[in-house]
């Protein structure tokens, strides 16, 4: 990971900004608040996110317990991606971000919040 020197430091907020803290881990996770998807399913839904960075963010939201990844050995071969209790019990804090946002930024452009 990022910042070798801090990895293991005690600070909770370090801890949960080094699993958050990129451009894309935050969309990735509230595209998967609601139902399971396939790579190609999440690509089409973030949109400007390469294949390359997809790949690899996935990977490391896997490895810190955020996200499951599910191989199925059909006919034709399939992973699916969904959120694990901790990566659900990320979605209240998103929303609340979301609200932080249009509170303080009333001249951005409206974000319609399913939740």
């Amino acid at each position: 990971m990022k910042k070798e020197l801090f990895q293991y430091s005690d600070c909770p907020l370090y801890r949960s900004m080094n699993i958050l803290g990129t451009k894309w881990k935050p969309i990735i996770i509230y595209a998967l608040r609601e139902r399971k998807a396939r790579f190609g399913q999440l690509s089409a839904a973030i949109g400007l996110i390469s294949s390359k960075v997809l790949t690899s963010t996935l990977k490391e939201l896997e490895a810190d317990g955020i996200i499951l990844r599910e191989e199925f050995k059909d006919v034709s071969p399939r992973v699916e991606y969904s959120l694990t209790e901790m990566g659900l019990a990320l979605i209240p804090i998103m929303v609340l971000l979301i609200e932080w946002d249009a509170q303080h930024h009333a001249d951005s452009v409206p974000f319609i919040a399913n939740t």
